[in-house]
């Protein structure tokens, strides 16, 4: 019988501290911030562990190979039992944001949950895999927006979407290791992605300095991985680039919250960073 860890490890379930601030970044941006915004962001989180479940188990073959400490290749979660909680897991996250947002909700709720498995079942190993796998986090920003003026999300959807696009690409290197220009051009994505979250001039006085010592904080910690995997570029050292781009995305979260006029909601989402850099210890998140 799985134990509770092994089910840990199918949904890579600290990286789900990287998925509230999605929809807090989005709600900020639209207007939106409110009571159904908590709940919101449980059916996101939903939805990306029951992604991390199908990805395992669509790799169950390869993980054989590359990844035999896996739940479903180490024998500790069966195939099936993957499939079923991948798949309960999506459907529990379309239904709260539909019973907490309505159909607003399932505007974008339904057509990430296609998103997600399309990228596990189809897109992952193909050229479109970082473009796939960046909408469904624009997508997820989106989902926080839905209560008020989507327009106004739009941006920050584009900003997260970059930095997932940066993060998937380093992610498929990190078993077989990469070249150099890799890491240097998504280190670049970083810099613009961190210019972006900030936007100078929006915000003066202390307004201004908490998105932009949130944004300092994650270009800090996730562009010095990503230097360290430019200098080597071997598969260990890619694989924690990719665990950093996953950790700090709170703090980038946290900065467009707070950019967006909400300091406090900002703060409190880029505080899940630290936590979900502990938590990755004990259960990787990739």
């Amino acid at each position: 019988m799985p134990s509770m860890r092994d089910y840990a490890e199918l949904v890579r379930a600290p990286a789900g501290l990287s998925v509230p601030g999605d929809v807090v970044a989005g709600a900020a941006a639209a207007g939106a911030l409110g009571a159904r915004t908590p709940a919101l962001a449980g059916a996101s989180v939903l939805l990306y562990w029951g992604g991390m479940a199908a990805n395992d188990w669509a790799d169950r073959h390869l993980d054989a190979t590359e990844r035999p400490e896996r739940p479903i290749p180490s024998g500790r979660i069966a195939p099936g039992r993957a499939f079923a909680v991948a798949a309960a897991l999506t459907a529990a996250g379309v239904a709260v944001a539909g019973l907490t947002g309505g159909r607003r909700a399932l505007t974008v709720a339904v057509p990430l949950a296609a998103a997600v498995w399309a990228y596990d079942l189809k897109a992952k190993n193909t050229a479109t895999g970082p473009a796939v796998m960046a909408a469904c986090r624009g997508l997820d920003v989106l989902l926080g927006a839905s209560g008020g003026r989507p327009a106004k999300a739009v941006p920050a959807a584009l900003v997260v979407a970059a930095h997932t696009y940066t993060v998937t690409a380093l992610s498929r290197r990190e078993v077989s290791g990469a070249d150099r220009t890799l890491p240097v051009a998504t280190l670049v994505g970083t810099a613009a992605v961190t210019a972006a979250a900030v936007r100078p001039g929006r915000h003066r006085g202390w307004r201004a300095l908490v998105p932009a010592a949130l944004a300092a904080w994650y270009a800090t910690r996730y562009g010095a991985a990503q230097l360290r995997a430019a200098a080597d570029p071997s598969a260990g050292v890619v694989r924690a680039a990719v665990g950093a781009g996953i950790t700090s995305l709170p703090a980038l979260q946290g900065a467009l919250a707070a950019g967006a006029g909400a300091p406090a909601p900002g703060a409190l989402v880029a505080a899940a960073a630290p936590l979900a850099r502990r938590l990755t210890r004990k259960v990787a998140a990739t």
